[in-house]
Parts: structure tokens; sequence; C-alpha cells
């Protein structure tokens, strides 16, 4: 199941400087500046102890001059598989919206779907894909480009996406002195992996049919066999052992 680790937002902005700002979150997330600080939370719904969805809202201070047209945001979760296929990778979410009209708050909510070009493998850990969607420790601007960041990440063959449905609602208005927030509801729902089955997996199931169609036939066979000789449906033919028959042989010789 996934886990919220950090975002990403840029903004750009037709009346200033566009804004590049990274929020990674820890325990001692509390440390950060509080006025940009997101409020991130992860809910488990059904007490299974398995997270269901992640609420986050963030509020972005602006200046009186500075008015906001698009967002690009890059949500980045530790995707776990722990069952049938084992799995630990580092994925994300890209979403983006624009608006021709200065907004004052963009809104998603929508689910976390995985997505696989190929089947997981069926036994051992895969960490292929264990690494950090954005290479924090590269000297290299082209390693933060936007565009670069999320070509190299469609190169992938399991990856994580928001579902289609998932389109943001840009809202207008903006009071003077007010943020720009970003709020969102991302929920985990429950995935079908593809994976070719082991060899003892493969048995298991094979057994249980086996079994299951071999009481089908046993009570079939039981039936007709009690059906063809309570209604005398065959015909009976007496015939005599041969060691009755030699015997009787002997007896009249």
């Amino acid at each position: 199941m996934p886990s919220f680790n950090s975002l990403v937002v840029t903004m750009p902005n037709w009346c200033s400087s566009s804004v590049y700002i990274i929020y990674q979150l820890f325990s001692d997330v509390q440390n950060q500046a509080q006025d940009h600080c997101p409020r991130a939370r992860e809910e488990d719904l059904d007490q299974d102890g398995l997270m269901d969805l992640l609420r986050f809202r963030l509020e972005l201070p602006l200046q009186a001059t500075e008015q906001i047209l698009g967002v690009q945001l890059i949500l980045t979760f530790t995707y776990q598989l722990q069952r049938m296929s084992t799995l630990v990778m580092q994925s994300m979410a890209f979403l983006q919206s624009f608006s021709p009209v200065p907004g004052s708050r963009v809104t998603v909510n929508g689910d976390l779907k995985l997505h696989q070009r190929q089947p997981l493998g069926h036994c051992g850990l895969d960490s292929r894909y264990n690494v950090s969607v954005i290479n924090g420790s590269s000297p290299f601007a082209q390693d933060y480009d936007l565009e670069n960041i999320v070509a190299a990440y469609q190169e992938r063959n399991v990856t994580t996406v928001l579902s289609a449905d998932a389109s943001p609602i840009w809202a207008v208005g903006r009071a003077s002195g007010d943020p720009f927030v970003i709020q969102a509801t991302i929920r985990y729902p429950v995935e079908l992996i593809v994976y070719p089955p082991g060899f003892w997996e493969m048995i298991k199931f094979a057994w249980i049919q086996y079994v299951c169609l071999l009481l089908i036939f046993f009570w079939i066979s039981e039936r007709i066999k009690t059906f063809l000789f309570q209604n005398q449906v065959l015909g009976v033919v007496p015939v005599s052992s041969a060691s009755s028959i030699l015997s009787h042989k002997e007896h009249q010789s």
C-alpha cells in the first residue's frame, strides 16, 4: 500500500517570476516554516491497519501583486506490496491545472492507481524502483526540471498515476491578503496485481480443483450405479466360476 512522502509544487506566474517549492514530510514536520507547512493526514477508515486515503492542504501566502494562473503538483509516495508479489518502490502522482483567470484555490479528489506495463515477479523482493523520483543530491539543474522528472518516471514498467476522474476544480475570486490554497483528497483503492504464479501456488490451486472435481464425479458415478441396479436397467447373466466348472466335470468323470 502507498504512504505519502512529499510534494513538489510549481506555479507558473505570468504576473511575476515562477515559484518552485519543495516540501518534504518527515516526523519533525512541525519544525518547518509554519506559513508554508502543508497539513497532511493519512486515514485508515475501515481500521484494517492499512491507510485508505490522504488528505492534505497547503496555503501559500502571496503578495498583493502576485496572482496564480497555474499549478503543477507532484506527490511522491512509498508503495509497498507484501502478499503474493513483494514490491517496494518510490512512486509519484503528477497533476497540473491552469486557468485564464487568477485563482484562489485548486481542489483535487481522485484515486492513486497502480499501472503495470509488465507482470510483477512472484518471488523475491522487487526493489528496482526503490529510488527517489527526484534526485535531491544531483548537482545538475536538468535533474530538477519537471519535464525531465516526468519523462524519466514514465520510462518505468511499474508506476502510480492519479485516476482519470481526478480533474482539478479551479476556484477564482481571491481576496487581497488571502493565501492561495491547494487541497487534495487522494484515495488508495484495492488494486488488481498481475504476476505469474509460482510452482507451489499453482499446485495448491490445482489440487483444490482436482479434489472438487473428483468428489463431483464420485457422487455422480454412485448415483448412476445405484439407479442401474435398483431399476435393473442392465441384464444380468450368471456365470459360474472356472473352479466350479472343473469340479463339476471331475464329478461327472
